[in-house]
């Protein structure tokens, strides 16, 4: 399935968490360094979140206003 993290496509197998994402996207270190991890709507969400085809996660400081 494809997913997008930080609007960089990744393709995962079904059933993968946002953790696995964000292994393909090379960005799991700033997740342990502190940032966090944010859905399309800006709801934060934990690394075993689930993730669907064309899922849109973002990795930033803080959640924008």
């Amino acid at each position: 399935m494809k997913v997008l993290v930080n609007d960089r496509e990744i393709h995962l197998a079904p059933g993968m968490t946002v953790r696995h994402a964000l292994i393909g996207a090379s960005l799991l270190g700033d997740v342990e360094a502190g940032k966090k991890v944010f859905d399309e709507w800006g709801n934060e969400t934990g690394l075993d979140g689930a993730l669907f085809e064309n899922a849109r996660i973002y990795v930033r400081e803080e959640r924008s206003p």
